[in-house]
């Protein structure tokens, strides 16, 4: 019952004629299998030559793309916008990145936006989750760990980092979004004195400004910043630790999503997310918001 039949529906080869004259589907060298019978008719290996009843289409070559010219990330021949470059240059070697959301703030505690004030620092339950973040990660060797100079970022670090004899480095392009006159306000008071300005910040956040400035926006291009200084630094795995918005807009940035995918992603506090990067530069997301290890003994080795 509610099933249609399959029977009744059109066959894909159909829409194929009206979307090539409405300019909505291009066709690319792609890999294909050809059947024995239909090679001896051919003449050829894995090339095939297409002659269509439209119009529109006529002697479309399909082919498998030559192996040294495979991109690495997935075989995406020919399709330049399949994958981005975070660096646009070549890295020594490829990379593994961790990322961390820090811990539970005074601010998240009290429901209050946090922006890029430095007057939110870790809660006690924050310093546990950071332990845990450390523990969590004892099985990992890591080069260099990065976070942003807000408080209860660098706390968090600070406590992961504890003992380690390699670099703890503060990027200013790990800082947190700044939210004007919204920060330290509760959620409750900023939506009733502000809003249109409260609701555009929930619900369009790519489109909130305050006078001329869009601070999500801007965010996306302090990301891609932050992207090329950790991708630039000699080491192959990594680890970051920063605020939600920048993590959401580095996580973004790495997939190729615009700002409007801005509250498409989560990390919760003590969260963790990895990537790998080749040596093109080029993101593949391997974990996302990783919490085990808030509410196990459980350890992390990739």
């Amino acid at each position: 019952m509610g099933y249609a039949s399959l029977g009744t529906q059109p066959s894909p080869a159909a829409f194929l004629p009206s979307l090539l004259a409405r300019g909505r589907l291009h066709l690319r060298p792609s890999p294909l299998h050809v059947s024995p019978h239909l090679r001896k008719r051919t003449g050829k290996l894995g090339v095939l030559t297409i002659k269509a009843a439209h119009s529109g289409m006529s002697n479309v070559s399909v082919e498998s793309p030559p192996d040294n010219e495979a991109s690495v990330t997935g075989a995406a021949y020919s399709f330049s916008g399949a994958t981005t470059s975070l660096t646009n240059e070549i890295l020594t070697s490829s990379k593994k990145i961790t990322l961390v959301r820090h811990g539970l703030s005074t601010w998240n505690a009290e429901s209050r936006v946090q922006g890029s004030s430095n007057l939110s620092v870790l809660t006690e339950t924050g310093g546990k989750q950071a332990e845990k973040c450390r523990a969590a990660l004892t099985n990992m060797k890591f080069n260099v760990c990065f976070s942003s100079p807000i408080s209860r970022a660098k706390s968090t670090a600070k406590i992961i980092w504890k003992g380690k004899e390699e670099p703890l480095i503060f990027l200013d392009s790990l800082k947190e979004a700044h939210l004007f006159f919204l920060e330290g306000m509760t959620n409750a008071d900023a939506k009733r004195e502000y809003p249109e300005l409260y609701t555009r910040w929930r619900e369009d956040p790519a489109n909130f400004h305050v006078n001329g400035i869009y601070p999500i926006r801007k965010l996306w291009g302090t990301s891609r910043e932050a992207w090329k200084e950790i991708l630039l630094t000699p080491g192959e795995n990594l680890l970051v630790v920063t605020h939600k918005s920048i993590l959401r807009a580095l996580i973004c940035t790495a997939l190729g999503l615009p700002p409007e995918r801005f509250r498409s992603i989560d990390v919760n506090n003590g969260g963790m997310c990895v990537f790998t990067v080749n040596k093109r530069g080029e993101a593949i997301l391997q974990a996302l918001n990783m919490t085990a290890h808030m509410y196990s003994d459980h350890t992390y080795q990739y």
